[in-house]
């Protein structure tokens, strides 16, 4: 009987976590194979046999990022009273994420990929469509505070959703700057005004 091969000799959860740890905080082009073989602590036939690619690799280190690092956002979207204390609490949960201590700044999922070359569109694309869904999701909590009564009826919920997205986003890109959490929860402070401005239903005639 022909044999199968030799087992894997390293743990490949490990392997994936500390490649995703790499992608997030240098993004996909800014990581060369050789660099993850080093930090993954592999050789290049082990990480082609157990990931198939270096996109193949990334993509599981996404997966394996929003089942981390996702949990903050759908918990508060999910356990809130109302839209406003949901859209409060993922901002200021994700603010402190983006900036603890010993561990890369940001989000991966704004920051991996944002400019990629013509033959990583595919990459590029695939991120864009982590963030759409993730707006989506924010969308779907405010559209319930319509229905709820939470959010005035009035309110346009694409525009705000993607306010929402938008200023996440920017949470982002500043603690990667080295911003701190007390200053990202002074902008989540004044987003939360213009919140209270977008959602106030209209004033009687």
């Amino acid at each position: 009987m022909a044999a199968r091969g030799r087992p894997r000799t390293f743990d490949r959860d490990a392997a994936l976590r500390r490649a995703m740890e790499v992608f997030w905080e240098r993004g996909y082009e800014g990581v060369s194979l050789a660099d993850l073989t080093t930090e993954m602590g592999i050789a290049s036939p082990s990480l082609y046999a157990a990931f198939g690619s270096k996109e193949g690799l990334f993509r599981e280190a996404v997966a394996l990022y929003g089942t981390l690092e996702g949990g903050a956002t759908a918990r508060a979207l999910a356990v809130q009273s109302t839209a406003r204390a949901a859209i409060e609490a993922m901002l200021r949960d994700n603010a402190a994420g983006y900036t603890t201590p010993g561990r890369p700044t940001g989000c991966m999922v704004v920051l991996a990929a944002t400019n990629v070359s013509p033959a990583n569109q595919g990459i590029g694309d695939f991120m864009a469509e982590q963030r759409r869904t993730a707006r989506e999701d924010v969308r779907a909590r405010i559209a319930r505070g319509v229905a709820d009564g939470d959010v005035g009826p009035e309110t346009d919920v694409d525009a705000l959703a993607a306010y929402v997205a938008t200023v996440l986003h920017g949470l982002s890109f500043e603690a990667r700057d080295g911003v701190s959490c007390d200053t990202l929860n002074a902008i989540v402070d004044r987003a939360m005004v213009t919140w209270d401005a977008l959602v106030a239903p209209p004033s009687p005639a």
